[in-house]
């Protein structure tokens, strides 16, 4: 950084649902962030927030059956619960509903406008609410398929405000290859830098038919894009457009945006053109991390198999977990723009090992050891201390040097698995350094005096110096930790560069219990599965294509037997599968359900099922479906699943015993 400011900020929160483990990684990366570069004396500003308009919200709201402001109020204060419960600490709270976001959006629209680049036109499109994103039509007149939400689009067809962005390719273009620190990792830079050179047309940016919106200057018919209105927070907290504070000269354009994979185009080209677009300096950098899996799988509240979901539960985490603990997992996890895999018997497996058995128990034996031999108070290296106690000691103290610009280094590149990595070497250092040195032999021996303080000195000299790296990352351990040693003040008024190998002045160790209590694995995973039963799965068909509304049976829901035999189920065997390209979600099987040519359907089971995994089962078909493209392929029939749990995972229905390809259910 060679500014001394830094300014970070996470997406603002979509407040269509409840808070869950993606929202508390992206702001626990930030308050870390933050709190890092306020120990080294950066202006800091951390702004974190909620993403309150757009059609989503209100479907949302008549779900709940609540008005749309009662119930975004209602969502907004758990999502700050949540996060102060975890300890995380902005430094303001951004709301899109705002009177003084509102004004700054509406400013910013202005000042695009007066530059020529927004005009008033006609959109038709498809339109997926979930994402507020429209989609490109694959084949004509078909609905495409969100390969997100895996619910077909819907049809858009309105006056509308257009950006044009179509203007900005080649000055985005620019910024990508003259500014490569601006977006990264350096794949997802290629990624972005692939779409705005093949992709870019002019943004609809504007809706009529969506009234929970702000209000388009001059023309309150219509509402702002979600999107626009969403990036546009980032400049609109520090006080542009509206005077709420005097921090955008400040603070722009020293930031860090913190995104995650799912949401940069709209962060790498969007916002860059926006700004562009009103003249406004362009963002220092767009970070893009990975995405949480468990188990290797994508997380959903869905019980597999065995009947267990691989959701990863904040209430349970705040139960079973000290929050210093759900930061180090969290951290050490997710390497730098990969992704991320958070199992409970990981994050216990890490507690255990590199913060109970490793740091807490390096800080234990030391101050155990100092109360032990001198009563408490820390000792100094000695003058008649042994000329090879004082080279090791000397070792010790080099190794330090040489890892704190690496360990900072880490931290600027944003890789924080590889900074803990660097800094838990010196963890194993220290703790390999007591057990060559065998302090606890040397305390029934005064004449081992001078030696047994060097070495208690050197180790809890190297304490202190973790102690003050570690703060951003264990906030309250290495409050703790400093206490345990005696010292004044507190680890975050210490940066790390200001770090000198030194005296302990004046120093009494204090007992405490550890800073990391094992825990009881066992214990734990069976009070989480005791407390986290599935539901009764349901009996649908999976996400293979929209079905149509089944006309009501009656007020009673019944069908009649001839209803029944309207639908034509028979077993099918899998020949091949393979994914489709382009979709994520999707899989295209070849399936012989007993006719002279095997049939092609497409199914969205991709996120749940590996092609090879499927090949020779014997599934349910529906065979009478009228045929229907999607991704420009046809599909011939739709295979029959259980939806269990609320996110509806797909479990492939099957047979417990062999039958023929072809026959008929009944």
């Amino acid at each position: 950084m060679t500014d001394r400011r830094f300014y970070v900020t996470t997406p603002i929160y979509y407040v269509n649902a409840r808070p869950h483990l993606g929202h508390l990684y992206t702001t626990l990366l930030a308050d870390t962030l933050a709190r890092h570069y306020r120990q080294r004396c950066f202006e800091t500003f951390f702004l974190t927030g909620t993403d309150e308009h757009g059609l989503n919200i209100e479907r949302a709201a008549a779900a709940a059956n609540l008005p749309v402001k009662a119930y975004v109020d209602a969502t907004v204060a758990e999502f700050q619960r949540t996060f102060a419960a975890f300890g995380l600490q902005p430094d303001d709270w951004i709301r899109t509903t705002d009177p003084a976001h509102i004004a700054g959006a509406q400013t910013l629209w202005r000042q695009v406008r007066e530059r020529g680049y927004i005009y008033k036109g006609h959109y038709e499109g498809w339109y997926c609410p979930s994402c507020n994103e429209f989609k490109e039509e694959v084949t004509p007149g078909e609905a495409p398929v969100c390969d997100i939400h895996l619910r077909p689009t819907e049809w858009v067809a309105e006056e509308s405000y257009f950006f044009k962005l179509s203007a900005f390719r080649d000055r985005l273009l620019e910024f990508y290859e003259t500014q490569p620190e601006a977006v990264q990792p350096d794949t997802r830079r290629n990624e972005v830098r692939s779409f705005v050179a093949a992709n870019l047309r002019d943004l609809s940016i504007s809706r009529i038919s969506v009234k929970w919106g702000i209000p388009v200057p001059d023309d309150p018919a219509h509402t702002m894009y979600v999107w626009f209105d969403a990036l546009s927070n980032y400049i609109t907290a520090l006080g542009y457009g509206n005077g709420r504070r005097q921090d955008f000269d400040r603070f722009w354009p020293y930031v860090l945006h913190l995104v995650g994979k799912d949401i940069l185009r709209f962060h790498a080209v969007y916002w860059p053109a926006f700004l562009m677009a009103a003249g406004l300096p362009l963002p220092r950098r767009v970070f893009s991390h990975g995405m949480w899996l468990s188990g290797g799988r994508k997380m959903s509240k869905t019980p597999d198999a065995s009947g267990r979901s691989n959701a990863i539960d904040l209430d349970v985490l705040r139960r079973h977990f000290s929050n210093d603990v759900v930061r180090y997992f969290c951290l050490r996890e997710m390497a730098y723009g990969q992704d991320g895999d958070f199992t409970y018997e990981a994050l216990i497996d890490r507690a255990n090992g590199d913060l109970a058995s490793g740091l807490g128990n390096l800080a234990s034996r030391t101050v155990t050891l100092i109360r032990k031999a001198f009563g408490g108070a820390v000792p100094n290296v000695p003058p008649d201390a042994p000329e090879e106690a004082r080279a090791m000691a000397a070792t010790i103290a080099e190794r330090f040097a040489a890892q704190r610009p690496v360990f900072l280094a880490h931290i600027e590149r944003l890789a924080l698995s590889r900074a803990l990595e660097t800094a838990w070497e010196l963890v194993a250092l220290l703790d390999k350094y007591l057990s060559d040195t065998a302090p606890w032999k040397l305390t029934a021996h005064p004449g081992a005096q001078p030696r047994l303080a060097t070495i208690l000195h050197t180790a809890a000299e190297g304490l202190r110096h973790l102690a003050v790296w570690l703060y951003p990352f264990l906030p309250d351990a290495t409050g703790q930790l400093w206490n345990r040693l005696g010292l004044a003040g507190h680890p975050a008024a210490v940066a790390p560069e200001d770090l000198s190998w030194q005296r302990f002045e004046g120093a009494v160790v204090a007992d405490g219990p550890g800073l990391f209590p094992r825990l009881d694995k066992t214990a734990i995973m069976n009070d989480i599965e005791n407390t986290s039963r599935p539901g009764t799965p349901e009996l649908t068909a999976a996400p293979s294509q929209a079905a149509e509304p089944s006309p009501a049976g009656g007020e009673s829901g019944y069908i009649t037997i001839d209803d029944f035999a309207k639908v034509e189920l028979r077993v099918g065997q899998v020949l091949t599968a393979e994914r489709v390209p382009k979709a994520d979600k999707l899989l295209c099987l070849q399936v012989d359900v007993g006719e002279t040519a095997p049939r092609q359907i497409l199914a969205g089971i991709a996120q749940y099922y590996a092609p090879e995994t499927l090949i020779g089962r014997k599934i349910v078909v529906v065979t009478n479906l009228a045929p229907r493209k999607l991704r420009g392929l046809e599909s011939n029939g739709m295979l029959l699943a259980a939806s269990v749990g609320e996110q509806g995972r797909p479990v492939i229905a099957t047979f417990a015993e062999d039958v023929p390809n072809g026959a008929r259910l009944k």
